[in-house]
Formats: C-alpha cells, structure tokens, sequence
C-alpha cells in the first residue's frame, strides 16, 4: 500500500481526533508516524492504526474505514493526472477505475495489487457490481464512493451485501437518485 495512503488517514486522524488522539495511536502501534508519499507499506500497518483508533474513540472499525475513504477520494483523484474529463458522472467514473486507475497504478508500481471490480448490470440509475480485496477493506470502498459522488455532486444510496464473510468480497448497488 502506497505511503500517500497512510500520510492521508494520519491528516485525517489529527483533523478529526487531534494530535494527541493521533500520537496514542502511533505509539500503541510502535509506529513513528513517517511515510513517504510513494513508499510501499504493509496494509495491514494501516488495519492495526485503525482498529487502534477505533479502540480509543468507540467509533467503529467499519465506520473509520468509510469516513477515510470519503475523505481521502478527493486527494486520490488529484494524484492521478489526466482523470479531468474521463468520466462525467460517479458510474462512469467507477467504470472506468478498472480500465484506466488501476492500469495506471500497475504501470506505475508494478508490484501493486489494487482491488477489483465486476460489474453485474448497470442502467441510468443503477450499478451494480462486486468488489474484490485481499485486503478486507470494503468499507473504505464504500466511502471512495461516496467520495465520488459528492465530487460529481451526485446524490446516492449504497447498498453493501457481503458475499465474503471476511468481506474480502462484497456486492454493492449504487442508486441514483436525482
């Protein structure tokens, strides 16, 4: 997992929780906090400092993972040039994630392994599609989703079914509903 990853979700947790928070959680992880933007870490790094997190907030692992993957979309979508233009809605541009983020990020690290995505029927306003990580990470998925939406100024419903019970793989609906 790419060092950006983890500089995001330590911003994130200082933002929302404070230094202190934030501090706690390192040193609960033996961790010095230090990440290159393009640096390769361990994912399961970034599972122990929130499952840390969620230990000294009472706000769930599930929900941490969502508000971090809304929160980081934004910076993703900026890393990445040339996404401007590509797709002009949140399905189109979750369509093309397969065809051209992930290839992107493969050329780039060829070590990579991003998640996968199978799509099950898509109308004007309904996506359906599975999802698939090694990493377990699903709900970080639905946040990037509803990341995506409010960049498109879209207004969603997501509906996740696990088909996994580790939910390394989910099937999820996105409706639109404008």
């Amino acid at each position: 997992m790419k060092g950006i990853i983890f500089a995001e979700f330590l911003e994130l947790v200082e933002n929302s929780f404070g230094l202190d928070v934030c501090q706690k959680m390192l040193d609960e992880n033996k961790n010095d906090g230090v990440y290159t933007s393009v640096g390769t870490y361990d994912h399961k790094d970034l599972v122990n400092l929130i499952i840390s997190l969620s230990k000294l907030t009472g706000v769930s692992v599930e929900e941490l993972q969502r508000i971090y993957g809304q929160s980081v979309f934004k910076t993703l979508y900026n890393s990445l040039p040339g996404l401007d233009g590509k797709a002009d809605s949140t399905f189109s541009f979750i369509k093309s994630v397969e065809e051209y983020i992930h290839i992107e990020v493969k050329k780039l690290y060829p070590n990579a392994n991003p998640p996968s995505f199978n799509f099950i029927s898509s109308s004007k306003t309904q996506l359906v599609m599975d999802y698939q990580s090694a990493r377990c990470m699903s709900h970080v998925c639905l946040g990037l989703i509803q990341g995506c939406a409010e960049h498109f100024a879209e207004n969603i419903e997501i509906q996740m079914d696990p088909i996994t019970a580790d939910e390394s793989q989910v099937r999820f609906t996105i409706t639109c509903l404008e």
